[in-house]
């Protein structure tokens, strides 16, 4: 019976790696598609949003290194994620300031269609975590992350409605800093995990 349990707990882990493999390559690709976007259109929005794919990106990886690994390693892992993600996150915001001041306009189709994609790829990924919503704490975060990936991607595609129908980078910027902020939130949510972990007495 224990050899039976064991079995169903390996199957288990390698279902659950495998689901956060796919998350990790699909977000990572979409970083790097999102941001290429967003320098091409100028738009802080898609530059946001892609930074937000970064913070995913980073959550699964760190899910992905902390099978096996020891409760020191996991939490230098999520302090260090953090301390990226709240740079990055500020680094939009001003990226949004410099832009308000130095003035442009985004070009809207390329932030429409380059975040049709994402929200393809984010409902892709919510779909394969569907079965982990109330799981694990790691898999349920990985889950509400993508979720609200899936908000972001909305949030920019009326942004960029918004652009094409005014001629008008306000929207761009509004929910670029929106998205920065909300990635600062994740950050600061990392690493008082990360000082919570730290600060637990460790298992025998």
């Amino acid at each position: 019976m224990d050899d039976c349990d064991c079995k169903l707990e390996g199957v288990k882990t390698r279902q659950e790696r495998r689901a956060i493999s796919i998350a990790l390559a699909l977000n990572a690709t979409m970083f790097l598609v999102g941001t290429t976007a967003g320098l091409a259109a100028q738009s802080n929005a898609l530059l946001a949003d892609a930074l937000d794919m970064l913070a995913d990106s980073s959550a699964y990886g760190i899910a992905l290194l902390a099978i096996g690994r020891a409760a020191a390693f996991k939490q230098r892992a999520a302090f260090t994620s953090g301390l990226i993600l709240a740079v990055l996150g500020v680094g939009v915001i001003a990226d949004a300031v410099r832009r308000a001041l130095v003035g442009g306009e985004p070009e809207g189709w390329i932030m429409v269609l380059t975040s049709i994609l994402s929200l393809i790829v984010n409902t892709t990924v919510l779909k394969l975590l569907a079965r982990y919503r109330k799981g694990e704490v790691h898999l349920r975060a990985a889950w509400i992350f993508t979720r609200a990936d899936v908000i972001a991607n909305l949030g920019v595609i009326c942004a960029a409605l918004f652009v094409i129908a005014t001629a008008s980078p306000i929207p761009d910027l509004v929910v670029g800093v929106a998205i920065g902020l909300y990635v600062i939130r994740e950050a600061i949510e990392i690493l008082r995990e990360a000082r919570a972990t730290s600060a637990r007495p460790s298992a025998a």
